[in-house]
């Protein structure tokens, strides 16, 4: 069982000489001692890398990453402290956070409280002092698996043995991470999911007017930024419950029906693949993203597949086919969509009723399905993430390509420019 050599935080550290041991333990045996960071106990979950430099509150808050344990790659994380604005949703969903070298104190006109106090206080596991780059490699070898988190009274007797943890000890942490259920299978949205409908109005320079556009967004793990997004371009967002019927969705009149990001494994997803084949029955506009994007793909009747290691982080190169260009993104995914990239192809529910689709996207590290796009209906979505609160900002014109498609789909005329001006 290889052990990892701890890497030092810099000297003077306001936590350094509290901070008690702790043991990350991957399911195949591979073992990091480090120090506790955040809150201690016990964290158990697939534990998966970013490769965001900036950001780390997006992520945090993503709910995504629910049930998963993320080690950020950048070095040196918790600099910029945690301030209001910056939460993609009310609370942090990561199930643990390793880290190498926690920032001594935060340094931004934003910052309202330290990184690691908003970790305890949200009672989120964490570990660091540890080397994350030898972790990353392992992961990128071996895959995305289940891992644990082991600090304060769930370390177990043995495990900051002077000479290393022991076996009886890692033989413990062990049977905890092989015993927690593997992310395969998995139906996690509806744990994330808003449990009331709520409406965001159009914000900016349209505020009070007419809407430009109504949307029915089905929140799977919805970012704050994706109907901030909309709103912003005119547009009234109905946020909704991932137990949405059609009915209630068609009660609505929308002119359009979005499907958002979220955890789990889209195979898992059988309801929310029958409601959007409602919706694509009904001949509204849809867009998808992420986990929206693959709930699409099987909609239609493409399988979907696990990720080696998944994409997750920022500057992820992706080829719009639409225009030739290719548009430099951010990625959260441990799934993707197994459609033709070759030339469109039918759609294989139920002998092809949903007609030709394109894959309008391509990831270029791996040629991934990176979007969708029906030929014969108005549907379309992007595996990537266009809404990225901490960049890049290259996908954000698919918000208004979805706008021209609602509009044009309801009366044939073309909207004003609705890009608000930054």
């Amino acid at each position: 069982m290889p052990i990892a050599s701890a890497a030092r935080t810099a000297p003077g550290s306001r936590r350094s000489q509290t901070r008690g041991k702790a043991l990350l333990v991957l399911e195949d045996g591979y073992v990091l001692r480090g120090a506790a960071y955040g809150a201690a106990g016990r964290a158990v979950g697939e534990i998966v890398f970013n490769t965001g430099m900036t950001g780390y509150q997006e992520t945090l808050t993503d709910p995504s990453y629910h049930h998963q344990i993320v080690v950020m790659t950048a070095p040196h994380i918790g600099n910029t402290g945690v301030n209001d604005e910056d939460r993609e949703s009310g609370r942090i969903w990561v199930a643990g956070y390793v880290v190498r070298d926690p920032a001594r104190r935060a340094s931004s006109w934003r910052s309202r409280r330290e990184l690691e106090d908003e970790l305890a206080d949200a009672g989120v596991v964490g570990l660091c002092e540890v080397d994350t780059r030898a972790l990353t490699r392992h992961l990128r070898e071996r895959g995305a698996m289940r891992a644990g988190i082991f600090s304060g009274a769930a370390l177990p007797a043995g495990a900051d043995d002077p000479a290393g943890p022991s076996a009886a000890a890692v033989d413990i942490c062990l049977d905890a991470v092989r015993v927690s259920p593997p992310m395969a299978g998995q139906a996690l949205a509806g744990e994330v999911s808003t449990r009331e409908h709520y409406v965001v109005e159009p914000s900016g320079r349209f505020e009070g007017r007419e809407p430009v556009a109504r949307v029915a967004a089905i929140d799977l793990g919805i970012k704050a930024r994706t109907p901030w997004q909309l709103a912003e371009r005119g547009v009234r967002v109905h946020v909704l419950p991932q137990t949405t019927s059609l009915a209630q969705v068609l009660a609505l009149g929308p002119d359009g029906v979005f499907f958002s990001n979220g955890p789990g494994d889209p195979g898992a997803a059988t309801g929310e693949v029958e409601l959007l084949r409602g919706v694509l029955d009904a001949g509204i506009p849809f867009f998808g993203i992420c986990l929206g994007n693959q709930i699409f793909g099987r909609a239609l009747g493409y399988g979907t597949y696990k990720l080696g290691y998944g994409h997750r982080g920022v500057n992820q190169p992706v080829l719009d086919r639409a225009t030739g260009r290719v548009e430099i993104t951010a990625h959260n995914h441990g799934f993707a969509v197994d459609a033709p990239i070759d030339a469109p192809s039918t759609a294989p529910y139920d002998s092809g009723r949903y007609g030709p689709i394109e894959v309008s996207h391509v990831g270029l590290n791996d040629d991934v399905v990176e979007g969708l796009r029906a030929l014969n209906m108005p549907a379309f979505s992007v595996q990537f993430h266009p809404e990225a609160a901490a960049g890049p900002h290259d996908g954000e014109h698919l918000f208004d390509r979805f706008i021209e498609l609602m509009v044009s789909h309801r009366d044939g005329t073309a909207p004003e420019t609705t890009r608000e001006a930054h």
